[in-house]
């Protein structure tokens, strides 16, 4: 059965499509309407769809495939695309080969775009967003990477997650489809996976507190990683919380956390 360990005998191409989503927020706090523009402005610059291109061009290469094509687009006032056309490499990574069971992928460090290989796809883009009454911006970027054979999108995962500074993020990793043994028997799964969580590397585990919901026998997986510790500093823009008073402080403090859990679990509070 699918899942084995042992060598799986395939007869012909491996067309199990194997897709992983990323959303990724970043929240930031600006004070006034002049910080809240610098801070688009930053975003903008540091996740333009060249720097996004050049990251896809690392997770090409990490899942070990080409690229055959690059569309880019920058957005006014904000947001950037980018699209590539990629084709699968032979590959000897036993972590993420079609015959063996991976473990956690190595970590490195990327951002977002769009990208599709043959017969696979990988997509980016990016969403800045602010609200002028509550002085909250939020920085999203989703991230889709969907492979067919024996590269896996699980390779680039840790790179991915380490290329924003990431307050939350949803991760949905989902296998369709089937392939044949030679025997013409189907295979839903060419891997053993219980959770995304597998594939994480040790320091985002510790980072993240992190809630799962899975449908097994569909083969859909499903994670949601909160930071664990919070530090008023990280989220200001242009200034140091202890240049606030103690009151504002504690205020924007419950605002932030008060956003960020409506993004965790989805729902107004």
């Amino acid at each position: 059965m699918a899942g084995s360990t042992k060598r799986l005998k395939l007869h012909g191409f491996n067309n199990l499509t194997k897709t992983l989503s990323f959303n990724i927020y970043d929240i930031c706090y600006a004070v006034t309407a002049g910080e809240c523009r610098r801070y688009m402005a930053y975003v903008h610059e540091m996740y333009n769809s060249e720097r996004l291109a050049a990251i896809l061009d690392r997770v090409v290469e990490i899942i070990g495939a080409q690229v055959l094509n690059t569309a880019t687009q920058n957005y006014d006032p904000m947001g950037a695309s980018v699209t590539m056309l990629i084709a699968e490499e032979p590959i000897e990574n036993p972590a993420v080969s079609n015959i063996e069971e991976p473990g956690p992928m190595p970590r490195t460090q990327p951002e977002a775009v769009v990208q599709h290989l043959d017969k696979s796809h990988i997509t980016a883009h990016t969403y800045p967003e602010s609200h002028p009454q509550n002085g909250i911006s939020t920085f999203r970027v989703d991230i889709d990477v969907s492979t067919c054979g024996k590269v896996s999108p699980l390779t680039a995962l840790n790179y991915l997650i380490h290329s924003v500074d990431a307050d939350i993020v949803t991760l949905d990793y989902r296998v369709r489809g089937f392939t044949r043994n030679v025997r013409g028997r189907k295979h839903f799964i060419d891997h053993n996976i219980n959770s995304i969580q597998n594939y994480l590397s040790a320091d985002t585990r510790k980072r993240y507190q992190m809630i799962d919901v899975n449908v097994y026998q569909e083969n859909i997986f499903h994670t949601k990683m909160i930071l664990r510790d919070f530090d008023l500093d990280q989220y200001l823009f242009g200034r140091d919380a202890e240049d606030l008073p103690k009151r504002d402080q504690t205020n924007i403090t419950r605002r932030i956390k008060k956003e960020m859990l409506e993004i965790f679990y989805g729902r107004n509070m």
